[in-house]
């Protein structure tokens, strides 16, 4: 074994686009990158991956309804409603709904266009 963690496939989940702003415009320096916020819907039994990180794309995220189990580092942490965490350059990750209800989340990052 190489020591990496195998993650599922992602599915059942739908993500949705809700808003962006351009950031070029808006703060000097951010040319080229994008404020984004989506809903992420995450059916029970669904895994949100690959196992990925957000080296240059920081954000946070705050979970409507249901429970995510995110794994970080081997530990998994479980997030109900009404909690959130945030998405750094030290965050490396998948998402997976454990729970018997659909999981909902608000994704807010900063990405770069193109």
């Amino acid at each position: 074994m190489n020591g990496e963690e195998v993650v599922p496939e992602t599915r059942g989940v739908t993500v949705e686009l809700l808003s962006t702003v351009d950031l070029g415009p808006e703060i000097e320096g951010m040319t080229g990158r994008q404020l984004r916020m989506r809903r992420v819907t995450i059916e029970p039994g669904g895994v949100f991956g690959p196992l990925h990180d957000h080296i240059d794309r920081p954000g946070t995220v705050f979970i409507l309804q249901g429970t995510l189990t995110d794994h970080r580092n081997g530990i998994a942490t479980d997030y109900g409603p009404g909690v959130g965490w945030p998405e750094d350059h030290n965050t490396r990750h998948w998402l997976e709904n454990r729970g018997s209800v659909t999981a909902v989340e608000i994704s807010v990052d900063i990405v770069r266009l193109g």
